[in-house]
């Protein structure tokens, strides 16, 4: 076991380090969202506060993402695909990072509650709350239910842009809440499915560690005939419109498709001693088998990001409503 990089005397952080805490690729996602619900809303949130609302919360989930990288530093650098972190890798101190974190996440609130209201504010604060603390330090390492409980952290940013442009949280916000929430354990599985080794290394009870590769392909499944109706159900409450309604039930169709594929394959089980006859062969069949997690993982990103953009589009052009 390799351990934990030691954060070297003298820092030797640069400015790039400091920008992959606050882990620009899931920030992308968090930033559309947000913008989806603060453009649905239809609020009458001027372009200069819609601007600064849309910073505070790229700011908000970045400190989330520092905070979680400050905590999680020596797990991070047991795992092969965390462990060039900045933290895990020793670039970036521990409490470099939690200040930033700490820092980032006052800023963002305070401001997003001064430029908008303080509905919004809070909301974001909670998300930060939640990620960083409920999350990170009691959940993730406790049960493999982390994912599912856990996931309302990153389901948050439709909710706070909704809030932001609007000082409200109607059902309308809730409802893309939960297409988030219930798209999570698919999307976080699937990963885990191909990751599973780095997992049980680090003593993280993921799904497939805790409970085996063919029950988290099961839940898999089960979870996406759930998120399936949920994703399609905008289209028929008048919250999205033929577009979103064509994009949800093309792409749901095959979002089951791969689950099912998923689920009736070997994704995660490790090879009998019959089959790994040599190291290159084992690792061949691994990877092999690991193509339909893999596939749904990738699927369901594309999937999530053309839901929120047919939302988009159609508040932008509103003769293609319903």
């Amino acid at each position: 076991m390799t351990p934990p990089a030691a954060a070297p005397a003298v820092s030797t952080a640069q400015p790039e380090d400091f920008f992959q805490l606050l882990k620009p690729r899931v920030m992308s996602l968090v930033i559309f969202t947000a913008v989806t619900g603060l453009v649905v809303a239809r609020g009458e949130l001027g372009w200069l506060s819609s601007a600064i609302a849309i910073l505070c919360v790229a700011v908000g989930a970045g400190a989330a993402g520092a905070l979680n990288m400050a905590l999680e530093g020596e797990t991070d650098a047991l795992m092969r695909r965390t462990r060039g972190r900045p933290v895990a890798a020793g670039r970036v101190s521990r409490n470099d990072a939690m200040t930033f974190g700490v820092v980032l996440s006052l800023f963002s609130v305070m401001l997003l509650g001064m430029a908008t209201n303080w509905l919004a504010a809070g909301l974001l604060a909670l998300t930060i709350v939640y990620y960083a603390g409920f999350y990170t330090l009691l959940l993730k390492r406790r049960t493999p239910q982390n994912i599912v409980i856990g996931g309302a952290a990153g389901a948050f940013p439709p909710v706070i842009g909704w809030a932001a442009a609007t000082g409200t949280a109607p059902w309308q916000a809730w409802l893309l809440f939960l297409i988030i929430f219930l798209w999570t354990p698919p999307h976080s599985w699937a990963l885990a499915l191909y990751s599973a080794g780095d997992y049980a290394k680090a003593g993280i009870p993921m799904m497939p560690v805790a409970r085996g590769a063919k029950s988290t392909r099961l839940q898999i499944l089960l979870y996406s005939l759930v998120f399936v109706p949920v994703a399609i159900a905008p289209g028929l409450t008048g919250l999205g419109g033929l577009i979103y309604l064509a994009v949800a039930v093309a792409g749901g169709l095959g979002f089951l498709l791969m689950a099912v594929r998923l689920w009736r394959s070997r994704a995660g089980d490790q090879p009998d001693k019959a089959e790994a006859v040599g190291r290159e062969a084992a690792l061949y069949d691994v990877r092999a088998e690991a193509k339909p997690a893999r596939n749904l993982f990738a699927f369901s990103i594309l999937y999530l990001m053309a839901l929120f953009a047919a939302l988009l589009v159609e508040s932008l052009t509103p003769t293609m409503s319903l």
